[in-house]
């Protein structure tokens, strides 16, 4: 998948403070929402959604290596991968978690997103994921994966559509890290020690448009 345009931007207070409390608020989908899921998209797609919703509402309390597990399982299992020019007529394009669910089908992008944001609203701290880009050596291509860090010095364990089980990185030696981010920040993969922090994650222009599409949809 080709990696998101970098792109250095001012700060917007208000959108800032909006998507701050977005973020900290509840995913859960008014019924006017799924409503209308169901008419543009049809029954399964309302499904999908509602099964997302009782996923998050009961995996709470889970411990968090299980919480990793389940919401893995969930979006590899239920959705299909399509690429973004068949999906939606775009060469590059970072569907919201309900955009995902609705369609039944998305990317590599889409899977990481959903799943990051997923276990975010289950209480995984936002700094202990980070959406990454790779180059897959055997596909010979961008590829998108979410990694979890148990500590801040820990081998990530990564969380990719391409397998069914969650790894090491170190086990992962068919990817090759490029750079990574989340909501707090974004990094630059170096060849030995950690990765370098070089700026906002708002210098991602996919990451911004993601963020006031989920604003739009009113979580």
């Amino acid at each position: 998948m080709p990696a998101a345009n970098l792109k250095h931007r001012p700060s917007l207070f208000l959108f800032g403070l909006l998507w701050a409390l977005v973020v900290s608020a509840t995913l859960e989908v008014s019924q006017a929402l799924l409503e209308s899921l169901r008419q543009k998209y049809g029954q399964p797609a309302a499904e999908r959604v509602q099964e997302w919703q009782k996923l998050m509402q009961t995996a709470k309390e889970l411990p968090e290596p299980e919480k990793l597990r389940i919401v893995n399982d969930f979006f590899n299992r239920r959705l299909r991968f399509v690429d973004d020019s068949d999906l939606w007529g775009k060469l590059d394009y970072w569907a919201t978690p309900v955009e995902f669910l609705a369609r039944g089908a998305g990317d590599c992008e889409d899977y990481s997103i959903a799943k990051y944001f997923t276990l975010k609203e289950l209480g995984v701290p936002e700094d202990k994921m980070r959406l990454t880009y790779v180059k897959a050596i055997r596909l010979n291509q961008a590829h998108m994966v979410l990694t979890y860090f148990a500590a801040p010095r820990a081998v990530p364990m990564v969380l990719d559509n391409l397998i069914p089980s969650i790894e090491t990185a170190d086990r992962r030696t068919d990817l090759l890290p490029v750079y990574s981010f989340n909501g707090i920040g974004l990094w630059l993969a170096k060849k030995r020690g950690h990765d370098r922090l070089v700026g906002n994650s708002d210098r991602l222009d996919l990451w911004s448009q993601l963020k006031q599409r989920m604003l739009e949809q009113s979580f």
